[in-house]
């Protein structure tokens, strides 16, 4: 079988070891795992979700009169935090997801435009470089970049950014990398599939992902005395781990799951 997301963890350090640019990246704190798409639906191949970002300020829903504009009723107070990913004993910082089929089946021709003469698997690797451009060299957040003027661009991605990734995918090809370790993105679906009888890799057990939570806090000073509603839906968790990885084989229509497991 082929494990596709240990392949790509693979490709994500040798990236990280050969282009000075991205050597903050630290793939032992970066958790690459793979979600379900199907090749033919559109939505992302590939994101990178940060788990560094800082609680938010606290804050409440609230419903207004629509004719007086007068407060009726207001949610808790509360603020959203990351949650915490520990993998057998290391906090994950970063967490890169993966759709498959859909990461190895879409070639897009505008990416390709910007890689003449080059085959079309680069896009591939091309959309594992972007996804590793994203994470902040002080390892905090997501990177912004900087205007001629200094100031940063808002934009998550700004033209410079693809300019920036392409030169990177280049500086990074300009190594030689074996193409053992470029099989992850040298490859459709399909032709994985066919030379390894099987694709297989770490994904979530639940249906979802790590994702940033609600948590209730004490009131503002001065929040409105109206009536409060509790949230409806669960909170979020605050911790995953090990215990939360299956290996699925996405060979297959309904794949049977293994769990993790512990080193």
């Amino acid at each position: 079988m082929f494990h596709f997301t240990d392949a790509l963890s693979g490709l994500v350090a040798d990236i990280a070891l050969r282009v000075p640019a991205l050597a903050h990246v630290r793939p032992e704190r970066t958790l690459v795992f793979a979600r379900r798409g199907r090749s033919g639906t559109e939505g992302p191949n590939a994101t990178c979700h940060c788990l560094t970002l800082p609680t938010s300020e606290p804050g409440y829903y609230f419903w207004a009169d629509e004719a007086t504009g007068v407060i009726t009723r207001r949610s808790p107070c509360f603020v959203t935090r990351s949650p915490r990913v520990v993998i057998r004993g290391t906090p994950v910082d970063y967490m890169i997801s993966v759709t498959l089929p859909r990461f190895t089946d879409q070639v897009s021709r505008r990416k390709l435009e910007r890689y003449p003469g080059l085959p079309p698997w680069v896009v591939r690797l091309d959309t594992v470089v972007h996804e590793l451009y994203h994470i902040a060299p002080d390892g905090q957040g997501l990177r912004q970049l900087a205007r001629a003027d200094g100031t940063f661009d808002a934009r998550t991605h700004p033209p410079q950014f693809f300019d920036d990734v392409r030169d990177l995918v280049l500086s990074y090809l300009a190594t030689s990398p074996s193409d053992e370790m470029l099989e992850v993105v040298m490859h459709d679906f399909a032709t994985l599939k066919a030379r390894h009888e099987a694709v297989v890799g770490v994904t979530f057990r639940e249906a979802s992902y790590p994702q940033r939570y609600v948590e209730v806090v004490d009131d503002l000073p001065g929040a409105p005395g109206v009536l409060v509603e509790p949230f409806k839906e669960p909170p979020g968790r605050a911790l995953f781990t090990e215990a939360d990885l299956i290996v699925r084989d996405f060979s297959r229509a309904q794949p049977p799951v293994v769990p993790v497991r512990a080193a």
